[in-house]
This record gives structure tokens, sequence and C-alpha cells, in this order.
């Protein structure tokens, strides 16, 4: 694997993983809001997150599902590998300063389209806040 190529289709295994965590912070969700346009209150305004049942503001979902692009596109299979698929089960909230780690194993490669199928998940403090799968497309030798 190489900075502007991941992995080709030959070189993977089931059960190959790779994780990705970070911090997040009061800017990403900000910046989040401002760039996808989701300014939902529950986001960014303490006073009304603190009357829901979160009692506080929480970071968006899709932020933390991001993660899990990162991992697929700069580490497994990494650069030059397409999304085709993601599934997202939100289980728990993200709020400011928790760290989001992201992993995605590979589950199972599929031969005749050069795909591969991965688990996806984030956790805070190993607590599972999101679950799903990914499909993606990879670059072959052939």
């Amino acid at each position: 694997m190489s900075d502007i190529h991941g992995y080709f289709y030959e070189d993977l295994k089931v059960g190959m993983t790779a994780s990705f965590g970070r911090t997040v912070t009061e800017a990403d969700i900000v910046l989040f809001a401002g760039v996808s346009g989701d300014t939902n209150p529950i986001h960014i305004n303490e006073e009304y997150a603190t009357a829901t049942p979160f009692k506080g503001r929480i970071a968006h979902g899709i932020l933390s599902a991001a993660f899990i692009s990162c991992v697929l596109g700069t580490k497994l299979p990494g650069p030059g590998a397409v999304y085709v698929a993601q599934s997202l089960r939100f289980k728990a909230p993200v709020r400011i300063g928790d760290t989001v780690v992201a992993t995605v194993e590979l589950t199972e490669l599929l031969p005749e389209r050069k795909r591969a199928n991965f688990k996806t998940t984030c956790a805070v403090r190993g607590t599972l806040v999101i679950d799903g799968e990914a499909t993606l497309m990879v670059p072959s030798h052939a």
C-alpha cells in the first residue's frame, strides 16, 4: 500500500482490520453544520438540547460515520477504492469531547466484481455508537 494507492483487490484477506480515532470538538460540530446545512438545534443550541431526552448537545450522527469513510478511503482498502453502499444503525449519542474510534473489518470478498464487504463500527470508550456494513469497489492488478 502507498500514499496514492491502497490495497489492490488481490492483496485483501478476510479478517483484515483498520481503525481511526478522533476526538469530536465544538469546531467539528459547527463546521459540519455549516458544510452539511444540518443546523438542527440538537447539535448547535445547548439551551434547546438540554430540554431533549439527550439532556445536552450531541454530534451529528453522520459526522461520526464520516470517520468510517476516513478508514475505508485512507487505510483499508485505502486510496483508489470507491464506496458502493453503506448501512448505518445509530446506537448511542456522541458528545463534544468524546473520542470516536471507527473500525472496519473485511468480511467478504466478491471476486466477480472486485468488490469487498466490510463490517463498520464506531465506538466511544468501548460503547458501540454506530454499527453498519459497507461495500466497496477495489482496484485490481488485472
